[in-house]
């Protein structure tokens, strides 16, 4: 049997960092520094879907407002 083959089984958190940048992390260890829980778990797919739904604009806060600030939405 292959690894790939193996069900993952683990329970994952969605994280957000102060970009507003998501990611999925092992729910039972501690976040990595300057990533804080949104309040998603569950499998790594449950987790998957919800980013998508919900992160709709992949660009950086900090580009974001540059171009709001300019004037331009792009």
């Amino acid at each position: 049997m292959y690894q790939d083959d193996k069900e993952d089984t683990t329970i994952y958190k969605v994280v957000v960092n102060h970009e507003e940048q998501y990611s999925i992390w092992p729910s039972d260890r501690e976040n990595p520094l300057g990533w804080t829980n949104v309040g998603k778990s569950g499998s790594k797919q449950e987790c998957l879907d919800y980013i998508k739904e919900v992160w709709t604009d992949m660009r950086p806060l900090s580009l974001r407002q540059k171009m709001a600030e300019s004037g331009r939405n792009i």
